[in-house]
């Protein structure tokens, strides 16, 4: 039934009713029925009419409000999702673009000064994928059965056992919609640094993900049971790290890496100002 046809039930319904009920007055039941009880019984035939008929329509208007807020909230979660793909692919995806012709022109004059640049090639491709992974995520509709953001994180996951021998444990409560936009990019380009650093020097078995709500804000925990950070190359460590911190300072989250037991622990952390 559509809005229009409802708010045409809802406006003659009452009239309809209170017609009907003074014609049956008048033509039946004037010889049962007094005029003075026959005024006060009109005004109870009409709730009673309105109780009966117009309760469903305002309950089908109601669902048909949440339906179109719904769909608007879809549609601009869409577009937001739009603008972050192109943002992405305007911004970062082009850099890394340029950059890579640059080692292209850097092999091909023998000019590169020591540089390791298969190394180098490889860095830039591997991030140029998670890039326009990324763009490809942000600009396909939401899964209306996984939450999107979530099954990102689980690519990343399988993307990386696909390329080490690690076992991952994910425990993740933390509901999307306790992050902005910008606040999942950035979570995730973290929680991706910290895996791309485990990969590299940890020598590690085991990684455990945990995200979860905290009594004043949530947090995110990346653990493995590695060597430790500090046995890293020290320029790589504190690129990686440095990476991070720059990450969760602009977001103004709390960053915290540390080695408890067996176990090296990222820990970002986001408080809710009150």
């Amino acid at each position: 039934m559509t809005y229009k046809q409802i708010k045409w039930l809802i406006l003659t319904i009452p009239t309809i009713t209170m017609g009907i009920w003074e014609y049956s007055r008048h033509k039946f039941l004037l010889s049962y029925i007094s005029m003075d009880l026959g005024n006060w019984l009109a005004p109870a035939v009409v709730f009673l009419a309105s109780i009966l008929f117009l309760h469903p329509l305002f309950s089908l208007m109601e669902k048909n409000q949440a339906e179109l807020n719904e769909a608007r909230s879809l549609q601009a979660a869409l577009q937001e999702r739009e603008k972050i793909s192109r943002e992405l692919h305007d911004g970062i995806a082009q850099s890394l673009f340029l950059l890579n012709a640059q080692v292209h022109q850097i092999e091909a004059t023998q000019n590169a000064n020591g540089i390791p640049l298969q190394a180098f090639r490889e860095n830039i491709h591997r991030t140029n994928t998670y890039v326009r992974e990324a763009i490809a995520n942000l600009r396909y509709p939401a899964d209306p059965v996984a939450i999107p953001w979530t099954q990102a994180i689980q690519d990343l996951i399988e993307t990386i056992k696909k390329e080490t021998d690690l076992s991952f444990s994910v425990k993740w409560t933390l509901p999307e919609n306790r992050l902005s936009a910008k606040e999942k990019i950035e979570l995730l380009a973290s929680i991706r640094e910290a895996l791309v650093n485990i990969r590299k020097h940890a020598e590690a078995r085991n990684v455990r993900i945990e995200a979860q709500v905290t009594r004043n804000g949530w947090e995110c925990l990346v653990s493995d049971d590695g060597k430790g950070f500090g046995s890293a190359p020290a320029r790589d460590n504190r690129y990686g790290l440095k990476m991070m911190e720059d990450r969760a300072g602009m977001m103004n989250w709390l960053f915290k890496m540390e080695r408890i037991g067996n176990e090296t622990i990222v820990a970002i952390r986001k408080e809710d100002i009150v």
